[in-house]
């Protein structure tokens, strides 16, 4: 019995070891979480990736690809290597198993990322639940991109009763002396009345960089809060239909560059902390259709209240319009779908999921 044993547990070690190559297959149609992570045998879930990676012990680059399909995720994908290195070069990458720059790839081919897992509780000082929050994928380590994925929020009452807020965090990096975080190429959509996207990512570290994003009906697009945001950005996105408000700079140092964004029916532009302590500047970017440029403080609850508008400063190649909206292609089959229309205002600053148009 005890060879038996003894010899189960080897098995299992050598199903849950990452790849020699560093390559993690993911399959939401073929795979099992106790296959290899091979192409030819691939991981089911991404939070079995993040388990395998979380076991790894080293250096070196280490790239999950997930195939086309439909990713419900019932647990967080928390990716925490506390025993592997990643730098700049040698990264920590999760993407899409094809990519938007591929002449073979439509909007189709994006896996497709949802949670179904249940809330966290919050109460407030007199013991009266508030709301409730869960993350998608949770990254803990520096030096990571996510790619090429198409990501909605959750199917669930955003507001269940009166001054309750149940929140679902797609993206969420956090953790302690962070740098070198990139979310590019990926779709965040979501519907209030039917599967809110609270936020799409929420960000605490240096060196933040989203770019080449779609945010579609989306609460709020990126959040960057507690550590010194200093050297991030955001540029060549598209948002439409925003709720809440495109972007948080509670922590973003005022090197923050913001440019070459396009910005179509929003409620609040920009959210300053609550001090106003930084500037900020839009560059090259067409935005039409807002009820509000800058606000300061908010929360999850509210957006705040207005700020200064000098705290935001408009650049060279900047059209903003309170009125109007950007013309947005609806053709399933065309390559520019959820873009905006070629030859359409907006249309030359290049925003949307293609590096090379």
């Amino acid at each position: 019995m005890s060879i038996s044993i003894s010899s189960m547990a080897q098995n299992a070690l050598v199903s849950r070891a990452l790849p020699a190559n560093g390559k993690i297959y993911v399959n939401a149609d073929k795979g099992k979480n106790s296959n290899e992570g091979t192409i030819d045998s691939p991981l089911l879930s991404l939070d079995e990736a993040a388990s395998r990676v979380n076991q790894k012990q080293g250096k070196g680059a280490v790239t999950i690809y997930l195939s086309k399909g439909v990713y419900g995720m019932a647990k967080t994908a928390d990716f925490k290597p506390v025993n592997w290195s990643f730098t700049k070069d040698e990264r920590l990458t999760i993407r899409a198993e094809v990519l938007p720059d591929d002449p073979n790839w439509s909007a189709a081919d994006m896996p497709v990322v949802f949670s179904t897992m249940p809330f966290s509780e919050e109460k407030n000082d007199k013991n009266e639940i508030t709301g409730g929050q869960n993350f998608g994928i949770l990254v803990q380590h520096s030096h990571v991109t996510i790619q090429g994925l198409r990501i909605l929020g959750e199917p669930v009452h955003e507001n269940p009763s009166k001054g309750v807020l149940v929140r679902n965090y797609p993206i969420v990096w956090d953790g302690e002396n962070l740098e070198d975080f990139r979310v590019t190429q990926c779709l965040f959509i979501g519907s209030k009345y039917a599967i809110p996207n609270h936020l799409g990512i929420l960000a605490n570290g240096k060196s933040l960089e989203v770019d080449h994003c779609l945010f579609y009906g989306v609460k709020d697009a990126v959040v960057m809060w507690k550590t010194p945001a200093t050297n991030s950005s955001m540029h060549h996105n598209l948002i439409v239909d925003s709720y809440g408000a495109i972007v948080w700079t509670w922590s973003a140092t005022e090197d923050f560059k913001f440019y070459s964004n396009a910005v179509s029916n929003s409620n609040v532009i920009w959210i300053l902390n609550k001090d106003e302590k930084f500037s900020y500047s839009i560059d090259k970017s067409v935005i039409v259709g807002y009820k509000s440029l800058v606000n300061k403080g908010g929360s999850p609850q509210e957006f705040g209240e207005t700020a200064n508008p000098t705290k935001i400063k408009i650049g060279t190649g900047v059209i903003l319009n309170s009125e109007g909206r950007l013309a947005i292609e609806d053709d399933q089959n065309s390559k520019f779908y959820m873009h905006i229309k070629p030859g359409t205002l907006g249309a030359n600053i290049g925003a949307g999921l293609f590096n090379n148009h």
